[in-house]
């Protein structure tokens, strides 16, 4: 099915070529509007967006799948990043991933299935002594254990 943009995403995008000399540089913005609108950058918008930008499906699929910061599928409405590096696993970040399969059945790239909260085991979230580390939606959690995990879950619901 073709992704096509709707008129308030196309007014915004349209707003950014217009402040933009070179097409290529308004990949990164245009794809976050997308994301923004329809909460991850589908295969279709992808394709859309390459269309638009007059970039090959390669180069808009490289950028969208290299940076972590795009969703190419659905993620709740509470998307977790949950660090895994050294210092957060030595700080007990796998114990936090256990939990979260047992008590919440949310596995990495998982979602729970009324769609609250969603699951992406991440690189480095540059909080290495302060973690295990965790952001949602962007917001910094740090210093976690189990207990802190439940109590942030448990406001969020």
């Amino acid at each position: 099915m073709k992704f096509v943009f709707d008129q308030p995403l196309q007014a915004e995008i349209q707003k950014m070529l217009d402040r933009t000399p070179h097409r290529q540089t308004a990949l990164l913005p245009v794809l976050w509007l997308v994301q923004s609108q329809l909460g991850h950058v589908s295969l279709e918008a992808q394709e859309a967006v390459s269309d638009l930008l007059g970039l090959s499906a390669a180069n808009v699929c490289g950028v969208t799948s290299f940076y972590t910061m795009f969703k190419t599928k659905p993620v709740g409405k509470y998307h977790l990043q949950l660090c895994r590096t050294l210092s957060c696993a030595l700080g007990g970040s796998e114990s936090l991933v256990r939990h979260l399969a047992d008590q919440y059945r949310l596995e990495n790239g998982g979602m729970t299935p009324d769609g609250l909260f969603s699951l992406e085991l991440v690189e480095c979230l540059a909080s290495c002594g302060s973690g295990p580390a965790m952001m949602v939606n962007g917001s910094l959690m740090e210093c976690l254990t189990i207990e802190k995990l439940d109590k942030i879950l448990e406001k969020l619901m």
